[in-house]
């Protein structure tokens, strides 16, 4: 499992509820996204952004998610998500999402999400922060 986490500096792991799973018994596909936003919370974090939005109204918004499925999960399993960032835009970066079951030790999920810097106070886009750009360049190790 450590192989597949590798390239991940950002992890948590979380236990699959029972509730999860839907009436064909495996997780369903909504909770998925439940999960990349787990792990998106938890990069978060390591950016020392735990109230998101920063003084000056400036925080991150998800503007777009998508995911491949590998693997159906059931209860009970943990998982560990994986979180990291790959690509730096203007506006926005791109972080990459990981999914992987304890009990198969395979990937069961990946995707993309794109996070864009918003200004809360005005309701749009901006530019990306360079204090953020230094803070995922290190927890990336770039």
């Amino acid at each position: 499992m450590n192989e597949l986490l590798k390239d991940y500096h950002v992890t948590i792991d979380i236990p699959i509820a029972w509730g999860e799973m839907d009436a064909f018994q495996h997780v369903n596909n909504v909770v998925y996204f439940r999960y990349f936003e787990t792990g998106r919370v938890a990069y978060m974090h390591a950016m020392k952004l735990p109230n998101l939005i920063g003084d000056n109204g400036i925080g991150p918004i998800l503007a777009a998610v998508d995911c491949r499925f590998r693997l159906p999960l059931t209860h009970p399993d943990t998982i560990t998500v994986g979180v990291k960032t790959t690509t730096f835009k203007e506006d926005r970066f791109i972080v990459n999402h990981v999914v992987v079951s304890h009990r198969y030790q395979k990937v069961a999920a990946h995707g993309e999400g794109m996070i864009v810097s918003y200004d809360y106070n005005v309701n749009k886009k901006v530019a990306l922060p360079e204090t953020w750009k230094k803070i995922i360049a290190n927890i990336e190790r770039w």
